[in-house]
């Protein structure tokens, strides 16, 4: 049931999509969004983090490729992976011995991709509107 005053979705919106500011009146963010959203930013905000959130936006991958690709340990990757598992960015699953990490939905992925793509706009000198 829609709760009063919602807006329609867009055919382009997935089910559970809420606008930003469905009510125009609202412009105020609640305290338990604005914290969330900030310790979500906090996770991102450590280089080998980001590496391993970037390296999963494609799928799934075991600690020691993640390890490689965001230049630390194992163990270092663990921790991290922990962290943001914890946070809610990762989940994992067992596949025999192994764990297996993924991005804990398309909300992270988005993220991840347009935190990037900002930064190489700014040091490549891009404008921010393309």
């Amino acid at each position: 049931m829609a709760h009063p005053g919602a807006q329609p979705h867009s055919p382009a919106d997935p089910p559970g999509h809420h606008p930003p500011h469905a009510d125009p009146a609202d412009r105020t963010l609640q305290d338990p969004v604005v914290d969330t959203a900030v310790g979500f930013l906090d996770l991102l905000a450590e280089p080998s983090r980001l590496r391993l959130l970037w390296a999963l936006r494609d799928g799934e991958l075991g600690v020691t490729a993640l390890a490689e690709t965001a230049g630390c340990t194992p163990t270092a990757a663990s921790q991290h992976l922990a962290k943001l598992r914890l946070g809610g960015l990762v989940e994992q699953r067992a596949d025999g011995r192994a764990r297996l990490y993924r991005l804990r939905g398309g909300h992270i992925k988005r993220l991840v991709e347009e935190v990037v793509g900002h930064a190489e706009h700014a040091v490549r000198g891009i404008p921010y509107d393309l």
